[in-house]
């Protein structure tokens, strides 16, 4: 485990990777300057059902996921545009089912870009996956690489918003 972030007591830590087809999640406990993995998944929607269907999926599973494991804080990527706006319309939509559930539950919210995410946990903004599936493993202690990348990024995530907190707390206060 490493030590990490802010010098927090004691925390639960949402990470989330937004996506139509899957939005990955991933819980980290933080205890003082350490972060461990708590747990990781995905939410899978098939293309085979209706877009209200698959966002209420999204809804109700990241829901359940914070009944579960009781975050207080969530870290969560924003949309990137690129080339394929109509790809980036929907992570969007995937995006705002997840915070609808997070909101819901009263968590506080940090929004990384993915430039953002990879330079915290990298200290790269261009980092691929492998990267961050890597540097994940080694800062949370996992014994192999979290997969799929979506929980992977969802886990970064999470350990970004420990990164980037003092500046979350200094922007509410202004």
């Amino acid at each position: 485990m490493f030590y990490y972030g802010s010098m927090i007591e004691n925390r639960t830590i949402l990470g989330i990777d937004p996506g139509l087809a899957h939005t990955g999640w991933g819980v980290v406990e933080q205890s003082g300057p350490r972060l461990g993995c708590v747990a990781y998944g995905c939410v899978a929607t098939p293309a085979s059902v209706t877009l209200a269907e698959r966002l209420a999926k999204i809804h109700e599973q990241v829901g359940a996921v914070i009944q579960h494991y009781r975050p207080v804080c969530l870290g969560i990527e924003t949309v990137w545009f690129g080339q394929n706006v109509t790809a980036a319309f929907a992570t969007g939509q995937a995006r705002g089912a997840a915070l609808v559930a997070c909101a819901q539950a009263g968590l506080e919210v940090g929004e990384f870009s993915p430039k953002q995410i990879k330079l915290a946990v990298v200290g790269e903004g261009n980092a691929g996956k492998e990267q961050v599936q890597y540097m994940v493993k080694q800062i949370l202690g996992l014994r192999e690489l979290p997969r799929p990348d979506h929980a992977a990024d969802a886990l970064a995530a999470a350990i970004c918003y420990t990164t980037h907190e003092v500046r979350l707390q200094e922007r509410k206060l202004a």
